[in-house]
C-alpha cells in the first residue's frame, strides 16, 4: 500500500515534468554523442529509471565517471525517460535504459528475452534491486529468487560471455524497514551471493556489489529513491566492479 501511495503521487506530477522536458532538452545540444564498443544494459524498476526532479537514478553518476575515467561505454535499452540531462565533458548523456518504475521481478522475467532480442547487442548487464518491488509486495522469497534466476537464465541464453553485476539492495529508509522487509533484505544478501556463485559460468560472470553496506538515510529523498548524493554512492560500486571488465 505504501509503494502504490508513493507511486501515484509521482503520477500526479509527471505531467509537469514532462510539460517542462521539451523545452528543456532544446538547452542540452551541440554536444558529441559517445559511441562505446561495451554495451551496458541498466535493468531494473525505478531506481534505474529515475524521475527528475522528484528522485534520481544513478546511471547519470555513473555515466559521468566513466568519462572521467576515460571509459567510453555506450548505454543501452528499450527505455528513455524524459528528464533534463547536463552535457558532459562536451558529450550528450547517453538516455537508454531498461528500468520501469514499480515492476517486479515477474514482470521483468516475462518480458526481459524480447528486450534483449530488440536491443540486440548486450556486453553487460547492471542489475538493480532484484525483487524490491517484490519484497515490498511481501512476496515469497521463494517466488523472487525464482524469478531472479530464470532473468540470469535468460541474459545468459542471449549471449553466453555476458557479464552480469547484480546488486544486494540499498535499504529503504530505515523507518519504512518493517521488521518483515528487514528480514528480506538481509536473506537477500545472502542469495545473491550465492546466486552470482552458481550461476557464473568459464564465459560468464555473475558479480554481486554490495550497495547495502554504507547505505544511509541520508542517500534516499523519499522512502525509496536516491537523492543525488544516493546516486553517486550507488554509481561508486558500480564502477569499482564495472572497471575490471572493462579493462
Amino acid at each position: 500500500m505504501k509503494k502504490i501511495k508513493l507511486y501515484w503521487s509521482y503520477v500526479m506530477i509527471i505531467f509537469l515534468v514532462m510539460s517542462c522536458s521539451d523545452d528543456d532538452n532544446k538547452s542540452v545540444t551541440n554536444c558529441n554523442t559517445i559511441s562505446g564498443t561495451v554495451k551496458i544494459m541498466p535493468l531494473g524498476a525505478s531506481r534505474v529509471q529515475g524521475f527528475r526532479p522528484v528522485f534520481e537514478s544513478y546511471r547519470y553518476a555513473l555515466w559521468e565517471k566513466l568519462i572521467d575515467g576515460d571509459w567510453r561505454v555506450d548505454y543501452v535499452g528499450t527505455q528513455q525517460d524524459g528528464a533534463t540531462y547536463e552535457n558532459y565533458a562536451g558529450y550528450c548523456f547517453d538516455n537508454d535504459h531498461e528500468g520501469r518504475s514499480g515492476w517486479t521481478s515477474e514482470q521483468i522475467k516475462n518480458n526481459i528475452a524480447d528486450w534483449l532480442i530488440e536491443v540486440d547487442e548486450v556486453d553487460i548487464v547492471l542489475f538493480s534491486a532484484p525483487g524490491g518491488n517484490d519484497a515490498i509486495d511481501e512476496k515469497p522469497i521463494e517466488d523472487i529468487l525464482l524469478n531472479v534466476n530464470q532473468i540470469i537464465d535468460e541474459i545468459q541464453l542471449h549471449n553466453p560471455n555476458m557479464t552480469i553485476l547484480i546488486e544486494k539492495m540499498a535499504p529503504a529508509k530505515s523507518s519504512f524497514m518493517s521488521e518483515g522487509l528487514t528480514d528480506i533484505f538481509e536473506q537477500m544478501k545472502i542469495e545473491i551471493d550465492e546466486l552470482a556463485r552458481i550461476k557464473t559460468t568459464t564465459t560468464s560472470k555473475v558479480i554481486a556489489v554490495d550497495m547495502f553496506t554504507g547505505f544511509k538515510d541520508g542517500f534516499l529523498t523519499d522512502n525509496l529513491h536516491y537523492n543525488l548524493e544516493g546516486a553517486r554512492f550507488i554509481a561508486g560500486r558500480y564502477y569499482e566492479n564495472l572497471v575490471p571488465f572493462l579493462e
